[in-house]
């Protein structure tokens, strides 16, 4: 990798942290900010690195060797903005969708659709290949994005599975893991476990999220090298079909909750309805323009991020 300059290394801390805010929220992936922030291809590529030949180098040129061998220092600076984003800002965000959610999703709305846009305009060429790519992302995305939760569990077993599957999803744009983890009955756990510094419990699903993130990694990376628009075309269809999921004006349907978190806080299942049709008052202007903002900091931010060589 090129040496980067101290205000570089901050930009990617930055985008970790951007990172960390969304993957807590189930709804918007991790992934998709790496993409539109131009960073999504070093962290796969990065992450694939992490394997035997790393321990050959290691083994055979020593620990300098072996660190730039797995773009360590990119580690280093990427997960410390995640860390530092789910002790604080993650909080800030899950305040303003409990107190302001159509704003707030209305502004994650304008972001997905510009997300998906620049990520279309990265297809090089189409063909019957591409076309039925982003249809099978649109589907499986808004599928997804439609269900409940579906199971339940909080044996350790069950949640090195959950972090393993999870963090699959957090790496793909489009597709929220933590929205994953809620399908998977884990959320609230997990939730819950990080809230009280439950050390074997985030252990173990660390370790699934560490096992089933460099399992994955060298899968993308060779989709990417091999059938990149195919997978462009791909994930832009998960970010389409993810527009089901973050459409700012939902009504609760019936009255039994599907989750109940630690604080007590109920959600229920929500159905998509028009401004209109909204059960509380639709701010619309306000949303449009948040949306709108959203949509024209995505188009800022792409023209910062780095371009393919």
């Amino acid at each position: 990798m090129e040496k980067r300059t101290p205000l570089q290394w901050l930009m990617i801390t930055l985008k970790g942290m951007g990172m960390g805010a969304a993957d807590v929220v189930p709804g918007v992936s991790g992934g998709t900010i790496a993409f539109i922030t131009g960073i999504y291809e070093e962290l796969i590529s990065s992450l694939s690195a992490i394997n035997f030949s790393a321990l050959k180098v290691l083994k055979s040129d020593g620990i300098t060797a072996a660190w730039k061998h797995i773009n360590g220092n990119f580690f280093v600076a990427l997960f410390l903005g995640i860390a530092i984003s789910i002790v604080s800002l993650a909080k800030i965000v899950t305040f303003l969708l409990a107190t302001y959610p159509v704003l707030v999703w209305s502004f994650f709305f304008g972001l997905v659709i510009a997300s998906a846009v620049l990520v279309l305009k990265t297809v090089k060429s189409w063909n019957v290949a591409t076309v039925l790519a982003i249809l099978i992302g649109i589907t499986i995305a808004a599928w997804i994005s439609l269900q409940q939760t579906t199971a339940s569990g909080d044996s350790l077993a069950y949640i090195f599975l959950s972090g393993a599957i999870a963090i699959c999803a957090m790496i793909l744009p489009g597709i929220s893991g933590a929205f994953i983890l809620v399908l998977l009955g884990s959320y609230s756990v997990v939730l819950t476990g990080l809230k009280e510094f439950d050390v074997p419990l985030i252990v173990v699903f660390a370790l699934g999220c560490v096992t089933g993130l460099i399992t994955f990694s060298k899968v993308l990376k060779y989709l990417f090298e091999h059938y990149k628009n195919v997978v462009l075309a791909l994930l832009s269809g998960f970010l389409i079909g993810s527009l089901v999921k973050i459409w700012p004006w939902k009504n609760p349907v019936g009255t039994e909750p599907i989750i109940v978190h630690s604080d007590g806080r109920e959600e229920f299942m929500m159905q998509n309805v028009a401004p209109n049709n909204f059960y509380e008052e639709p701010q619309l202007f306000l949303a449009l323009a948040l949306a709108f903002s959203g949509f024209i900091i995505i188009v800022a931010l792409s023209k910062f991020a780095p371009k393919d060589n």
